[in-house]
């Protein structure tokens, strides 16, 4: 097995012993129903640090190592200089976060608001986009990532906001059936 692959695997092993030691047995207690919505949102969030992050345990030592670039302030200068694939890389972050944007409000309160939706799903893009090029020397941080991250956060809401009888009536169900 390849050096690489081992990073990844040591990240994927920390994330599964905190989900099977401190996350699992506090959401099964809470009932079926609040149990697969926060696995769904672990599952993602899990899915979020592999395409951003990974690897994150075996880059610390080396955090110091490279110089720290930092963000590019100028929202959409790629579209506007017509450099690399922005089309492309645009519709990557709005889809990856626009299940943050249906799956946050189902893990709090039935009225959670776009609002505090689109706050978390701003911090959460934030801390990726100030730590990508700490972790690795040549990520880089875009404010045009942070600003279309929080747009498919926002659509997920959307999609949320539709979806939510339908959504609501099955977590119902599922807790009833506990």
């Amino acid at each position: 097995m390849r050096w690489v692959h081992i990073k990844y695997l040591i990240d994927f092993a920390a994330l599964f012993f905190l989900y099977a030691f401190v996350f699992f047995k506090k959401w099964k207690s809470r009932g079926g129903d609040v149990l697969i919505v926060n696995t769904l949102m672990y599952i993602y969030l899990s899915l979020v640090l592999f395409f951003t992050l990974m690897p994150i345990i075996a880059s610390i030592p080396f955090i110091l190592n490279h110089p720290y670039t930092p963000m590019n302030l100028i929202p959409f200068v790629d579209i506007l200089m017509g450099r690399g694939d922005f089309v492309r890389q645009v519709i990557l972050n709005v889809m990856m976060t626009m299940p943050f944007g249906f799956l946050f409000p189902l893990t709090q309160s039935r009225n959670t608001k776009l609002s505090k939706t689109v706050f978390f799903c701003f911090l959460m893009s934030l801390g990726i986009e100030l730590l990508q090029p700490l972790i690795d020397g040549f990520r880089s941080s875009d404010v045009t990532d942070l600003i279309t991250n929080v747009i498919g956060g926002m659509l997920g809401y959307g999609f949320y906001v539709v979806f939510k009888p339908v959504t609501f009536w099955v977590l119902d169900y599922l807790k009833k059936r506990n």
